[in-house]
């Protein structure tokens, strides 16, 4: 007899019982539509967001130290690890000066804060002050300082990835120089802790789709439609610019990996959209994380390079203020020469590295931008508070492939990363389960086959030897 076809509302409600991405998706327009129609109520679901964001910072520190630890002692390489976050930076400050320079170029041809003619004198910095609650950037100094932890406990209570980052390399180190053979139980233990970590953000990703509509009816209820009309030349420059930088990391991955960049965007969007919805990089961390883990990237260049990116390599909040420096200094009528604008990359390349988890960051750098000019009043900074919001879904997202092309680079100059592995499971030969994502278990690994002619999906169980064929490390998996 002939398969039955099932109907469309049942293939609907079965898509969005199982899928991530549609969830995901149907809230954020759902937000979206309870922003515009009840602006009011909007504006009482900011708790929706923050909780989610809350519950998935409270993971990420344990979990990068467990992921850095476990990769150090696997890896038994501490020169190698090194190498790794050497050429991690290397990566960082190329990609990110990159980025300066595209927002210089594309802010110099567009020029959209032109014919604005905004008074300086009607501008006040009070806005720009409570935006960022009095607070400033780290100098060099600092921001080098406090990378440095001042106690083990400390670190994961402040939540802070570089001070983690620290401790899980001296662990790691440690654990190397002394051997399985006299601290036998420490390696097993973080691993099973690390097995626990996974769980915990398999429950609370089961929150996402709730959090992205809090976080988008809020964000249109507070701003609403029509600033989109008022910042449309800024907005869709950025977007331009953002999409060309994406093309040119596209470009990059395929010379340095021969990975496809776009078929890498559909095998984290979830993580995306999830990203876009709650404005926030961090809530996808753990995930990101595991799946590039999974698509065969070595534990300890994912556990190095991705946190350590989220420091060191914004490069979305890079194209942002280096356009946006522009736009404010077009929009009050002061002209910038070469030298200056120079002078603007030269600063935001150090400003922009103490960003992370400082909150208004971005107006903190384009503050101290303006003033090492001595060209733009400072209050001028408050043209942008408008359009802030609307930019951080182009922010978070060109942050993130960002960050995710610079473990497969690195991973790839180091000879870290599983090539073939990488392009079965980005071209769909290898399908990575939801379960595999939150357990870390390879037998949750399956082919799935597209019956294309009835519009149905069947799950085909692979034989383990199959399974073990794509695992590098056979042994642990049929221990398994």
């Amino acid at each position: 007899m002939p398969q039955s076809v099932p109907s469309l509302p049942r293939r609907v409600a079965r898509m969005l019982r199982t899928s991530l991405f549609a969830q995901v998706a149907c809230a954020l327009v759902l937000g979206i539509v309870v922003g515009k129609l009840w602006p009011g109520f909007a504006s009482d679901l900011q708790p929706l967001g923050d909780g989610f964001t809350r519950l998935i910072k409270t993971i990420i520190s344990p979990l990068v130290f467990c992921v850095v630890v476990v990769g150090i002692a696997k890896a038994g390489d501490l020169k190698a690890f090194g190498r790794i976050g050497l050429k991690a930076l290397i990566w960082f400050e190329v990609a990110s000066t990159l980025a300066l320079v595209i927002g210089l170029v594309a802010a110099n041809l567009v020029q959209p804060g032109s014919g604005m003619h905004v008074d300086p004198a009607t501008l006040s910095a009070k806005a720009v002050d409570a935006k960022t609650g009095g607070g400033s950037l780290p100098s060099t100094t600092e921001f080098v300082l406090d990378a440095l932890p001042t106690s083990f406990i400390g670190a994961f209570a402040e939540n802070s990835l570089l001070q983690v980052l620290v401790l899980a390399c001296l662990v790691g180190a440690a654990l190397l120089h002394l051997g399985q053979t006299r601290v036998p139980q420490v390696l097993p233990a973080i691993e099973q802790a690390q097995e626990i970590i996974f769980a915990i953000v398999g429950f609370v990703m089961r929150l996402a789709p709730i959090a992205v509509f809090g976080a988008m009816a809020v964000l249109i209820g507070q701003y609403g439609l029509g600033v989109i009309e008022t910042y449309a030349k800024l907005i869709v420059l950025c977007y331009a610019a953002a999409a060309l930088f994406v093309a040119l990391l596209a470009v990059a991955l395929k010379a340095v990996t021969g990975l496809s960049l776009w078929k890498f965007v559909r095998y984290i969007r979830e993580e995306l959209l999830l990203a876009l919805g709650t404005a926030s990089t961090e809530s996808v961390l753990p995930r990101v994380m595991q799946k590039l883990r999974k698509a065969g990237a070595r534990d300890d260049a994912v556990g190095l390079v991705l946190p350590t990116g989220y420091s060191f390599n914004l490069d979305g909040a890079s194209l942002y203020l280096s356009i946006g420096t522009l736009f404010i200094a077009q929009a009050v009528g002061v002209d910038l020469s070469l030298g200056q604008q120079i002078t603007v990359v030269l600063v935001l390349m150090l400003t922009s590295k103490g960003m992370a988890g400082i909150p208004g960051s971005a107006f903190l750098a384009l503050s101290a931008t303006a003033s090492s000019l001595g060209a733009i009043p400072a209050g001028a900074v408050a043209l942008l508070l408008g359009v802030d919001r609307i930019m951080d879904s182009m922010r978070v997202v060109t942050n993130l492939l960002g960050n995710c092309v610079a473990v497969f680079a690195v991973s790839r100059w180091e000879g870290a990363l599983d090539v073939e592995r990488a392009k079965k499971v980005l071209g769909g030969e290898v399908v990575v389960t939801e379960a595999a994502v939150i357990e870390d278990t390879v037998p949750d690994v399956v082919v799935t086959a597209v019956a294309v002619a009835e519009d149905t999906v069947t799950d085909v169980a692979v034989p383990e030897a199959e399974v073990l064929a794509h695992v590098p490390d056979k042994e642990s998996v049929s221990e398994r």
